[in-house]
């Protein structure tokens, strides 16, 4: 049963933690994508004998979904964990799964990067600003539909 004085947290605040959530995702995801031979810079290549390499839009796929579901998910729970509604034990495993992604990521961005800069740049601004835009969509969704 919601309580009659549920307090939340305001609009901008839930956005702003949204973003900065899908878009650390994303580009969590991005790196290791990296690492397991997912390019999002594989669409640009012109050596390549395919129209559209799979592996490259298998990419933009990932991190489009991430980016959406770190925004949709992260400005749910803020919306409602402000008023209590979250189980300490659900809050303590998303802590926990979002700590495991940002390590793995870590560890993958760590690592000698086999291609050249310039591409690995604009694909990592590409996934910076693909992230950004899909979780603002989801932040949007999540608090429109709340």
């Amino acid at each position: 049963m919601p309580k009659s004085d549920a307090a939340y947290f305001p609009r901008h605040l839930i956005f702003a933690g949204a973003l900065v959530s899908g878009v650390l995702l994303a580009l969590a995801l991005h790196m290791l994508g990296q690492r397991l031979g997912l390019d999002l810079g594989g669409l640009w290549r012109s050596d390549l004998g395919e129209f559209m390499p799979a592996r490259a839009a298998l990419a933009w796929w990932l991190v489009a979904t991430a980016g959406f579901a770190g925004g949709y998910f992260t400005s749910t729970l803020m919306h409602h964990a402000a008023a209590g509604q979250i189980p300490p034990r659900m809050r303590q495993f998303l802590i926990a799964i979002g700590v495991l992604v940002l390590a793995a990521a870590g560890q993958a961005a760590s690592a000698p990067s086999t291609g050249p800069t310039t591409p690995g740049v604009v694909t990592g601004l590409a996934a910076l600003l693909l992230g950004a835009a899909m979780a603002f969509c989801g932040a949007h969704f999540a608090l429109r539909k709340g």
